[in-house]
């Protein structure tokens, strides 16, 4: 199987990854895959749904065998469906991997042309937005500080070594703090020369 062509969005909770993923995936050419769309969509009544409603109903981390193997299957599906064309389309990819180990197990999946990694040195500005995102959307529970502050603090543990993992050539940083249309324009910048390479292999 050939790999999918993609780019990663990488970032720490609250550094909008999500928001430009999902921007980038009404562009023709890309396609957003979130792995937090894959889990909310899950079937629980199939095989790998078991064994993900088993961990999660006890409140444990879904192992990183698992998740991949789900996340596999859903792009796998949306390809089937013709949602996703991965000669046509750059995959976008936002939430996965979030562990070295699930990266080293991508890597028969995906081959990554770039990581925009949405960074910021101030921790306590992506609090208070994460904070303000989640009274917006009228979830409290996800307001409370922390439970932010965890989720800050598995990133550093678990997610941020990821960039590690991947050639620092591929790697572009890109300041999380400023407006969605700003921040937008300093995306396209990297991922435009992407897609036009892309464009002529896939036309050639």
């Amino acid at each position: 199987m050939s790999r999918y062509k993609t780019v990663l969005m990488f970032g720490a909770p609250g550094s909008g990854k999500g928001t430009q993923g999902a921007i980038l995936g009404r562009i023709p050419g890309f396609y957003h895959c979130s792995c937090g769309d894959v889990f909310r969509n899950i079937d629980i009544n199939s095989d790998l749904g078991k064994v993900f409603y088993e961990y999660s109903s006890r409140g444990e981390l879904v192992p990183d065998e698992v998740t991949v193997k789900m996340w596999a299957q859903a792009i796998q599906a949306r390809h089937t469906l013709g949602q996703y064309k991965p000669h046509q389309d750059l995959l976008v990819l936002d939430g996965i991997p979030r562990t070295v180990e699930q990266a080293k197990i991508m890597e028969q999946y995906i081959e990554v042309l770039k990581i925009i990694h949405l960074s910021t040195d101030d921790e306590e500005a992506m609090i208070h937005r994460l904070r303000r995102r989640a009274l917006k959307s009228n979830r409290h529970d996800d307001a409370d500080e922390k439970v932010i502050r965890r989720r800050w603090d598995i990133y550093k543990k678990e997610t941020a070594p990821v960039l590690g993992h991947y050639p620092t050539d591929l790697i572009h940083n890109v300041n999380a703090i400023g407006s969605p249309a700003a921040i937008l324009h300093d995306v396209l910048e990297v991922v435009t020369p992407i897609q036009d390479r892309h464009f002529q292999a896939f036309d050639g």
